[in-house]
């Protein structure tokens, strides 16, 4: 188990990690900052300068969650994990992944009044040797109150809430510890199928509203939207897949067998295994079926019908090829074969 203490920066996130540790037995501190610190050595400055944060780094948010599963597998017990995430996509790919591999995780947030925060940051003394080094880190900090403030939302919903601004490490790190122990602090409702150990057999559906745009859903536990659909089950067939989670994912209940449009063949990219991907056509909803459908908080986020440029500023590029394509087979009443997004044969 995790116990992820979210937070603006000079919350007192670490310092509290530090004292929970002690209150709770068999539990290890990890920092995913030192992922961050790691890949400025690891990264060519090239790459590293696209980015502002280390977060924004795909290869950054990987590495939290095998190092905490690498973590646990060798140590047991729980993580404690003090570590700020106040994009709601980083942490849904980030507490996703840690599902992927049955790891709960127990979100708690420390909220201290922002004058309270304020005043922290303004004691911040990171380098007595470099006293422009403490400046430019407590600045980092005012910088980020503002982007914290748009998060609180989404925070206060999903996290167990602690107001510490009265409060000594050692005071908050026992709040803590009483909500994990009297389940206060629930686990994360994020769900993930585990990740593919080989080549998988996937089936997304195409559903369109009376205007011809196509449905795309936004997933919790990963990057990118999507097409309704996932992975086809063994002894499943792919299109009754597809019409399972089109049911599971939106709440609609396709009437007939979806029609085939493309299959694509998705290679190997390490860590991924690639494999099979179906895309099948649903059919058209009208204007009352479109506002049946529902989403299961845990896995979507939201829902969206489009046309085809829009789609290009959501989907990953694997994903709009694919999406291209089927469009065009749908025009022509025809079925393609595609490799790596691409027709062939």
């Amino acid at each position: 188990m995790i116990v992820w203490i979210n937070g603006a920066f000079s919350a007192g996130k670490t310092s509290a990690a530090r004292e929970l540790i002690d209150l709770i037995p068999n539990s290890t501190f990890y920092d995913p900052e030192l992922i961050g610190a790691g890949l400025r050595h690891l990264l060519p400055q090239k790459r590293l300068a696209e980015v502002s944060d280390y977060q924004d780094l795909p290869i950054w948010r990987r590495m939290v969650v095998d190092t905490a599963a690498s973590l646990l597998a060798e140590l047991g017990g729980l993580l404690v994990v003090p570590m700020t995430l106040l994009r709601q996509e980083y942490r849904d790919e980030i507490f996703g992944g840690l599902a992927a591999r049955r790891i709960p995780v127990r979100h708690v947030l420390l909220a201290p009044e922002e004058t309270i925060l304020r005043a922290r940051i303004a004691g911040r003394e990171e380098f007595e040797s470099d006293p422009e080094g403490s400046e430019r880190v407590r600045q980092w900090a005012y910088d980020h109150i503002e982007p914290y403030r748009a998060a609180l939302p989404w925070l206060t919903a999903d996290a167990h809430v602690i107001d510490n601004s009265a409060l000594t490490p050692y005071a908050t790190a026992g709040l803590i510890a009483e909500a994990v122990q009297t389940g206060a602090a629930g686990a994360c409702d994020i769900v993930q199928t585990p990740e593919p150990t080989a080549e998988t057999l996937a089936a997304g559906v195409l559903l369109f509203d009376e205007h011809d745009r196509v449905l795309l859903v936004d997933p919790t536990y990963k990057p990118g939207w999507e097409f309704p659909g996932g992975v086809v089950e063994r002894g499943e067939a792919p299109a009754r897949a597809g019409m399972r989670e089109v049911a599971e994912e939106i709440g609609f209940q396709l009437d007939q067998v979806p029609r085939l449009l493309v299959v694509d063949w998705e290679p190997p990219r390490p860590p991924g295994f690639g494999g099979l991907r179906l895309l099948f056509d649903g059919g058209r909803l009208d204007s009352e079926q479109a506002r049946s459908l529902l989403l299961p908080c845990a896995e979507l986020r939201g829902w969206r019908f489009v046309t085809e440029e829009e789609a290009s500023g959501l989907l990953p590029a694997v994903r709009l090829d694919r999406l291209r394509w089927a469009l065009r087979a749908r025009e022509r009443s025809t079925v393609l074969n595609l490799e790596a997004g691409v027709p062939v044969g």
